[in-house]
């Protein structure tokens, strides 16, 4: 007897062991109801064919595996396991009264079971083997009272043999349900530790994988060294800005920079080290590079330790060089302003003078006329290159309304074809179906329009045509003004400065046209391309990008 009762003690064991083998290699938690509901309804079904009778009243451990088995497996295998037991069992209810005992436990069992579930899958470890020591404890004394029952009932001879041989059972179910749950619940944590750990370090390792790719793709030199001064990373900035070219990982800083040509690193390195949380000097110039260099310590956070240090290096070359470039345009703003303040004050003369030219040629004879025509067309001229200058020059802020270009241009027409009647050419003039308003200044827009115009009236002959077409790209909401003449063209040479001011092919040119274009396109979200063929002719497209309200 008392082997079968070993037997099955094991046999109640195998199903919490084999959880940890299957787990071990399959690691699928969602399947952990499957395996233990079908483990212990197969330990059940074991027990039971193990059981020995004795004097009517069967010892063995079945009550353990569908106990275990229920809760684990959840209410599927509450039913299956409930269905096996029933069916092995039936057979060995030997009167009524047994079998109406039987169903009452049945149902109390499947009820409770159903009540416990849900808090024993939320429990912890401890509370887990409590409730399943409360319930086997129940059980067993559920089998304890039918024995008492069946003693009353039938007068079976109760022997010291049997006593002791129940309370065996009793031990060793409790025993085993505490190992049971102990075992399972204790692999279930351990798996889940080792799942977070496993996860952490996944995590860990991606943000050092992503650190790294930052440090390597950045445009600042790094350099990592050890407590000790070992070099440990070196970014391929570094490697060109501080290291010559060479891969200097594992070697001591010391005596890479050591040699008087790079003091500055060793100096920032080993302050670092001592623990200063940043050290930085003043920009140097270092094979024709302006580097500004800093270095900080790095800690461990827990021991406040210095574990290495970092030595950046950042180029600010163009940095100084833009800084430079801004200091030259801040100066000559402030000539350009002079500039304009001063030719402003030189048209109050040049007023005076051409009054009093213009009244000494009423009183002088005819033939010095000529000579007061020239001062006096001198004078013109450079009251136009003023003028110019001042529109170019001046910062005004403009006044916008909403407006539409195919407007200005009929309005402009009439006179445009006026100026091309008196040199012989003529204007073609093409405007799409549709364009939508924007904001613009008219007057500005007019001078625009006028000044390109007569650029191409300037650059064609006799019998010329002038083409001004508009067109609206809908996808990119621009609207393109097109002006193109037959001309002599422009060489590439001149095409890369015709918008400077000052510059211009023509003999008594201001050069103040087209950057006047220029700065009146800027100013209504606009610029300015131009096309030229020599031989054939020039055109220039302006574009204005249509502002979303």
């Amino acid at each position: 007897m008392l082997k079968e009762l070993m037997l099955q003690f094991f046999i109640t064991l195998v199903p919490a062991f084999a959880f940890q083998l299957w787990h071990n290699s399959s690691r699928n938690w969602r399947k952990i109801p499957v395996m233990m509901g079908l483990s212990n309804c197969v330990a059940m079904a074991l027990c039971m064919i193990f059981t020995k009778d004795y004097h009517g009243c069967e010892l063995n451990f079945r009550l353990l595996p569908l106990l275990i088995g229920s809760l684990y497996g959840g209410p599927y295998y509450l039913l299956l396991l409930s269905g096996v037991y029933t069916a092995l069992r039936i057979e060995y209810l030997d009167s009524i009264g047994e079998t109406v005992v039987f169903v009452v436990f049945i149902i109390i069992y499947i009820a409770v079971l159903l009540a416990v579930h849900g808090p024993f899958q939320r429990a912890d470890r401890r509370r887990k083997i409590r409730i399943v020591m409360m319930l086997i404890s129940g059980m067993c004394a559920f089998v304890i009272l039918s024995f008492v029952v069946a003693v009353v009932t039938t007068g079976m001879p109760v022997t010291l043999e049997f006593v002791l041989l129940t309370l065996l059972t009793v031990v060793m179910t409790m025993i085993s349900a505490w190992i049971s749950v102990y075992a399972v619940e204790s692999f279930k944590e351990n798996a889940q530790l080792h799942y977070e750990v496993t996860r952490m370090s996944l995590s860990y390792q991606q943000e050092v994988e992503k650190l790294e790719q930052f440090i390597d793709q950045t445009k600042i030199a790094v350099i990592l060294v050890n407590q000790y001064g070992k070099i440990t990373h070196l970014n391929e900035m570094g490697v060109q800005m501080l290291a010559g070219g060479q891969n200097i990982i594992g070697q001591y800083f010391y005596d890479f920079f050591g040699d008087g040509k790079q003091d500055t690193n060793v100096k920032l390195l080993r302050e670092a080290l001592n623990g200063h949380s940043l050290v930085r000097e003043l920009p140097q110039v270092e094979n024709g590079r302006t580097l500004l260099k800093t270095a900080f310590c790095i800690r461990n956070l827990q021991t406040d330790a210095v574990t290495g240090a970092v030595l950046t290096a950042h180029d600010i070359s163009e940095l100084s060089l833009l800084r430079s470039e801004v200091g030259r345009m801040e100066r000559l703003s402030l000539i350009g302003q002079m500039a304009a303040s001063i030719t402003h004050e030189i048209r109050n003369p040049m007023a005076v003078i051409r009054g009093f030219v213009q009244l000494m040629r009423e009183r002088s004879p005819d033939n010095q006329q000529t000579y007061f025509g020239i001062v006096m067309d001198e004078l013109d001229r450079a009251n136009t290159i003023i003028s110019d200058f001042l529109s170019l020059a001046q910062n005004r802020a403009l006044t916008m309304e909403e407006g539409s270009l195919h407007d200005i241009i009929r309005e402009m027409i009439p006179l445009l074809n006026a100026d091309a009647n008196l040199r012989g050419q003529t204007i073609e003039v093409e405007l799409c179906d549709f364009i939508p308003s924007i904001q613009l200044n008219e007057k500005e827009i007019k001078q625009l329009l006028l000044n390109l115009a007569r650029n191409g009236m300037e650059a064609m002959n006799e019998k010329g045509c002038l083409s001004i077409h508009t067109s609206y790209l809908a996808d990119k909401e621009e609207i393109v003004l097109r002006i193109q003449d037959q001309g002599v063209g422009i060489s590439e040479e001149q095409k890369q400065r015709i918008f400077d001011p000052f510059f211009s092919t023509k003999t008594q040119g201001t050069g103040l046209g087209l950057p006047l274009c220029v700065s009146i396109a800027e100013r209504h979200n606009g610029r300015i391309d131009v096309e030229s063929e020599q031989g054939v002719g020039t055109s220039f497209i302006v574009s204005f990008i249509r502002q979303s309200a």
